[in-house]
Parts: C-alpha cells; structure tokens; sequence
C-alpha cells in the first residue's frame, strides 16, 4: 500500500486505515521525511491500495483503488481519538506506538479511482461515502477458499458458463458480491477474469446457495431454492 508524494517517492506506511468517509489514516515512523515535509504544509499524495485474490492465483492482483488529497499530521489530541476509532474497527498492535515513535497523519481524499477487469472508474468522496459494503465482504475471502479447496467439483461444473475457447485452462474463484461470482481463467500465457451474473442480487447465504445451485445445474434446485 504504498504512497506517493508530489516529489514523486514511494512510501510505504506502517499502518492505514481507508475509513467510511474515503478519508485515510497513516501511522509513519516520526523519523520518515514525508512526515517532516507534511509538518510544514499539506503534501500532495497518491495513495495506493491492492485487492489481492484470497486464493492462488499467477497474477493475486484483482484490483487498485488510488486516493489523490492532501496529507497532513494530526495533532496529539485528534491523533488519539482516531487511533481509537481505527482500534474499534481494525485493533492493530502497531497503533501502541503512536507518540513512541510513530505519528499518525490524515490524508482528506479529492478523489478515487477504481480499476479491475471490469475497466477504471473514477469517484468523488460523497459517492464512495455514500456507498453500502457489500453483504459478503466479511464473507468472501473464507468462502472463496472453501470453494476452491473443498470443492473442486463445482468450480469444474462452473466451466459450462465460460466461453468454449478459455475452458481448457485452469479456472479458479477469484470474486464474490451481491450481484455474481467471478472466476479467473488461466491459459498459456494469459489471464482472462469472466464474471456469472446471478438472476437476482442476494443478500445471504441462503440465497447465495439456490444462485449457485443454478449456476451449477443442480436438479434438485428447484426444491432446495
């Protein structure tokens, strides 16, 4: 998750936190030159965030999110009170070395942009504030696994939906939301992302389960879903 400042350097923080709001924490050794060029103004800042695949996969990247703002190191007080609220959601060891050490700064977004296979989309901070998380966010690394691990058989029965020329080469789970499951394929040389649209959104397991006995053709589905 590396940062990059106006003078054009890479920075690699301690710790972060992407909080509701689009805005970022950033917990920097007290040693680290941008916290020095930040103490004296707002520093332009690109930060950069990767969607690693929770399983396997030649190329683990499935997604960046960039946020360009300004960075600027929060005082004692204000330190504190975020830390907490970054505790609350994500406790983290790291956090103890605030004001031993380390000091934590904000960067206040000006805009976002996302890029998958999908194609590049780009944000405003209200629309990526205003946004619900997906209802398998907590869900969809530990599901994903178990699919691919457990259940070889149904990723195989999944290769029905993919185009004839890709089904050769190796297909794996690579994403799960409300609206689809995404598979990655993985032919000589190539990497090809195909996402299985569900008939309708799902919002829970149960119904995660009749989506995926459609896609996979279960004959029982119908009496299950």
């Amino acid at each position: 998750m590396p940062t990059r400042h106006a003078g054009g350097a890479r920075v690699v923080p301690e710790l972060h936190h992407v909080h509701a709001s689009g805005s970022v924490s950033i917990l920097l050794g007290d040693d680290d030159p941008l916290l020095a060029r930040a103490a004296e103004a707002e520093v332009a800042v690109m930060f950069e965030l990767t969607d690693q695949a929770p399983v396997d996969l030649r190329e683990p990247v499935r997604g960046l999110l960039w946020i360009t703002g300004w960075l600027r190191p929060l005082g004692p007080a204000a330190a504190r009170a975020r830390a907490v609220a970054v505790a609350e959601t994500r406790p983290d060891p790291r956090l103890l070395d605030l004001g031993h050490g380390a000091s934590l700064l904000r960067l206040t977004p000006a805009s976002l942009v996302l890029a998958d296979a999908e194609g590049t989309h780009s944000l405003r901070p209200h629309v990526f504030s205003a946004a619900s998380p997906d209802p398998f966010a907590e869900y969809e690394t530990t599901w994903l696994r178990h699919l691919a691990h457990e259940h070889a058989d149904v990723v195989a029965s999944l290769a029905r939906h993919v185009p004839g020329e890709l089904r050769g080469g190796r297909i794996r789970p690579l994403g799960l939301d409300r609206f689809g499951l995404r598979l990655r394929i993985e032919t000589e040389g190539e990497d090809h992302d195909v996402r299985l649209a569900f008939s309708r959104p799902v919002s829970n397991p149960a119904e995660l389960g009749s989506e995926m006995r459609r896609l996979v053709g279960c004959p029982f589905r119908s009496r299950r879903g």
